[in-house]
């Protein structure tokens, strides 16, 4: 008690509250240097990847760059050769039971009992979690019934067409309600309209607080859906950021402008601007359209350059891997 006054004492309120007690927060997953080679063909080269809870983020390559044995290190299916992955500080290897529980992933290969009725599976899946059917039901009505499967729960997997497959994958993953999702090219071979549908889903889930990992090769899944991403290419990240910085920094954008007949030299009025001119037809190449297209604009309206037509055609990740690689993501 005597201890306790002079603590107190020596240590004041005002001065106990000088230093507040900070706490770090640790990144939902963390891979470090990792490494992977089958059969002396190296498959990962020293790859680095931080993801914070709550991010959407996209594993962006071509078929064979190293995303899918970057996610099954990730989830335990594949053993590592160097580097270390955590999710939520804690080793995936080591504290294996832990770190599998936080996920759910939608692989791009189905490994169910095909002889089973879906909803029976998923009861399956919910109890290698420790989920009883009585608690596991209210979930997988939910399920069933966004992912628009409800009229499918008894029937078995191999009855089931490619995009109602993919929409069971997802049920799966998302039956024991992990922290972390991640998806291994979760709209190859589905229909526009089902594609549409689940990136809303997805979208929903992340605005709800779901940390996403994503791996594709559509670039319009990327860009849409993702608050990052990784370009991978043969087993190394070429690049890592928010897309729009990416395509602005990496990419090359256009803006065509369509001018009118003109005694005015252009020529010293534009010379802040890479562009061509082809029977008045203006080509601008720009990192940014929205920054410099205003710009071009004032300096013509104020040499009276009649504008007839603008058109903006803007960079994509396609060109930024482009840029990378010198080839495109589907070569």
């Amino acid at each position: 008690m005597q201890a306790r006054k002079t603590d107190k004492k020596y240590y004041p309120a005002k001065r106990r509250n000088q230093f507040p007690i900070t706490t770090m927060v640790l990144p939902a997953i963390e891979i470090n240097d990792l490494a992977k080679s089958y059969n002396g063909v190296a498959a990962l080269k020293g790859v680095n990847i931080n993801i914070g809870e709550g991010e959407f983020f996209g594993l962006l390559g071509p078929n064979g760059a190293g995303k899918t044995t970057t996610i099954n290190i990730l989830t335990g299916l594949v053993f590592r050769d160097r580097g270390y992955t955590r999710v939520f500080g804690r080793d995936t290897v080591k504290d294996y039971r832990f770190t599998r529980s936080k996920i759910g992933i939608a692989a791009q290969e189905f490994s169910v009992d095909w002889f089973f009725p879906i909803e029976k599976l998923l009861y399956f899946q919910a109890g290698y979690y420790g989920i009883t059917e009585k608690r596991a039901a209210p979930k997988i009505d939910e399920l069933l019934e966004r992912l628009g499967l409800s009229h499918k729960r008894k029937a078995r997997l191999r009855q089931l067409s490619g995009g109602m497959k993919r929409r069971f994958q997802l049920a799966k993953a998302l039956v024991h309600n992990p922290d972390i999702l991640i998806l291994d090219e979760p709209t190859a071979g589905v229909d526009v309209e089902l594609r549409h549908d689940l990136w809303t889903y997805l979208k929903n889930l992340h605005k709800g607080g779901k940390t996403i990992l994503l791996t594709t090769h559509y670039i319009e899944e990327a860009e849409l859906l993702c608050d990052n991403v990784a370009i991978i290419d043969e087993g190394k990240i070429l690049k890592k950021g928010p897309p729009k910085v990416l395509t602005r920094e990496l990419g090359t954008s256009g803006i065509t402008i369509q001018i009118g007949e003109s005694d005015v030299d252009i020529t010293q009025h534009l010379n802040g601007f890479q562009y061509s001119n082809e029977n008045n037809r203006l080509h601008f190449s720009v990192s940014n359209p929205d920054k410099t297209l205003p710009k071009i604009i004032d300096v013509l309206s104020n040499i009276n350059i009649p504008i007839h037509s603008i058109d903006s055609d803007r960079a994509t990740l396609e060109d930024v891997f482009l840029s990378l690689t010198g080839k495109g993501i589907n070569k």
